[in-house]
């Protein structure tokens, strides 16, 4: 099974107490403990650890990086983003959850601003499942409904996806490309739309059921090094 590590600022569930009330021990946490029971080998890292928790060591044992982030992405050492985008060019994979779509590790990969249009309005979302053949969808319907969530909408500054894997519809009109994979050099990106913090969106079977397909497709295919090195071709992402 893929070694996961999930990133999290760690900054709202200790200043924010209904954002505690929902995650308790963190957001980073909730999502390590839905992984590690569906199999996968977990560990955590946070904004105030040394290097954010990301040494080279850390990495280096990576397979798949999940990052969360959402009010202190300028706080990310430079040095550490390098590490981060040098390992998925080597192919680590990195899924990129909700506000994260702003954080230094994708805007760098993607070389684009990243940027959205938003709004706090607590209305249904529905994701639609737009790839259906696609491995992140395996064992989910035709959507999934939230039915309270914050409200993302187009245009969104990112460059044309390879696959496009869900398509949200909200309850005020706005429509979004929440579910968008990428190929950089030999790591493979996904970014997740949903995960306000507010909400209990990652404690859901099916957002989980998504995360856990992600780290699975993302992770290292047969013959790719995800540790850098170059030892065969990676093999191409099922289209």
């Amino acid at each position: 099974m893929p070694s996961v590590t999930v990133w999290n600022e760690y900054i709202h569930e200790r200043e924010d107490d209904a954002v505690a009330e929902v995650y308790p021990d963190g957001i980073h946490t909730a999502i390590a403990d839905a992984l590690a029971e569906r199999g996968h080998d977990t560990r955590t890292a946070t904004l105030d650890e040394p290097e954010h928790g990301l040494t080279e060591s850390v990495l280096a044992d990576t397979d798949v990086l999940v990052w969360w982030g959402h009010t202190a992405h300028d706080a990310v050492d430079d040095a550490v983003v390098d590490r981060v985008v040098e390992r998925v060019n080597g192919g680590m994979g990195l899924l990129v959850l909700h506000s994260a779509h702003a954080s230094k590790p994708f805007r760098r990969l993607l070389g684009t601003p990243c940027d959205l249009t938003w709004r706090e309005g607590d209305e249904r979302e529905r994701l639609w499942v737009t790839d259906p053949g696609h491995p992140i969808v395996d064992g989910l319907g035709e959507s999934i409904v939230i039915e309270e969530t914050e409200t993302y909408g187009e245009p969104f500054g990112v460059p044309e996806p390879d696959r496009l894997v869900f398509t949200s519809w909200f309850e005020g009109g706005e429509v979004f490309r929440s579910g968008c994979t990428y190929r950089r050099g030999r790591g493979k990106l996904f970014y997740f739309r949903p995960g306000h913090e507010t909400y209990p969106i990652y404690h859901r079977e099916d957002i989980q059921t998504v995360l856990d397909n992600a780290v699975r497709w993302a992770a290292p295919s047969e013959g790719a090094d995800a540790h850098g090195g170059n030892r065969n071709v990676v093999a191409p992402e099922s289209r």
